[in-house]
């Protein structure tokens, strides 16, 4: 008879099938980070919302909080942590060069451009661009309409961002090539080709008061021809309504890198198309979008063309 073997006192665990690692910089490996370190950025502005505030002026009507400072100090914190050898630019403080120098592999510039001559610092070959609080005026007045956005742009291209909506929880995040998502759920732009069946959002540029001639003839223009118009104050979610379908499409002058780069790579991820008032490739400092499905897209960029002088200064250079 046979009897069972003495326990050996060591736990044999069932064999699993080996899974690949994401890569450090994956698209995907990316995305997560920059969703983790949003959502714990969009911790200290939950914290603050509801309280009364005391803004700094940066313009005229451009405010600035305590929460949007200790919003871009975790952020920076948290990147310089995990990534030191990337580059940040962040609303509040501008530039932040890779503490390592350079990505491994990154080429040397050289003064002059591609001559010979002495070596520069080459740019690093990532860069993360971080709002840590869109939509200052709303929360500054306890409107529940702002967030955090994050965007990671790999050799100039967007690759990774997410956008987190502390109010409602909502959590929009897309990595290149891999779709995107609200609180992990795919997200798709809507169908809607016909501007009299659409509701667009946009925002007015700071300047508003100043030239209201830039801005409201084609704001007037698309009243007059969308369904619905609406205005809510931050462009990060207002990109990331138009990829859920929320709203059909979106158009706004005078933005700034931080305010697009995550939202603009949700809406293509989201099938969308973002570009400039021209049709022409989106530029993270072109200051000017127009966004929508494919066919709708079209439709809105005739409207746009109506009003060649929307968003420039009064000289006729872009506002940049």
């Amino acid at each position: 008879m046979l009897r069972p073997a003495a326990p050996t006192g060591k736990v044999v665990l069932p064999m699993t099938p080996d899974v690949p690692a994401i890569p450090e910089e994956s698209p995907a490996a990316l995305r997560d980070a920059a969703c983790a370190f949003a959502r714990e950025a969009g911790a200290i502005l939950l914290s603050g919302y509801g309280r009364v505030h005391a803004p700094e002026k940066k313009g005229r009507i451009d405010l600035v909080t305590e929460y949007d400072k200790r919003s871009e100090a975790l952020l920076l914190a948290r990147i310089r942590e995990r990534f030191p050898h990337h580059g940040i630019l962040a609303e509040e403080s501008g530039v932040h060069a890779a503490h390592s120098g350079t990505h491994p592999g990154a080429p040397p510039h050289r003064a002059g451009g591609t001559g010979p001559g002495p070596e520069r610092r080459a740019e690093p070959a990532v860069r993360w661009l971080c709002d840590p609080l869109d939509g200052t005026t709303n929360f500054a007045h306890n409107y529940p309409f702002f967030c955090v956005s994050v965007g990671v742009e790999v050799a100039g291209v967007m690759t990774a961002g997410a956008v987190y909506d502390p109010v409602r929880d909502e959590l929009f995040a897309a990595a290149a090539g891999l779709g995107a998502t609200r609180n992990g759920d795919p997200i798709h732009v809507t169908p809607v080709a016909a501007l009299d069946d659409a509701l667009l959002v946009t925002g007015f540029p700071y300047d508003v008061r100043e030239h209201p001639e830039r801005h409201l003839p084609l704001f007037q223009d698309f009243l007059f021809h969308a369904q619905g118009l609406r205005r809510d104050g931050s462009a990060a979610l207002n990109l990331c309504y138009v990829a859920m379908g929320r709203f059909d499409g979106m158009w706004e002058g005078n933005l700034s890198p931080w305010d697009i780069a995550a939202g603009s790579l949700i809406v293509r991820e989201a099938g969308g198309v973002i570009t400039g008032y021209a049709g022409e490739p989106l530029r993270l400092d072109g200051r000017r979008i127009v966004t929508a499905n494919p066919v709708l897209h079209a439709r809105m960029l005739e409207v746009v063309a109506r009003h060649p002088a929307s968003g420039f200064m009064a000289s006729g250079t872009p506002l940049v």
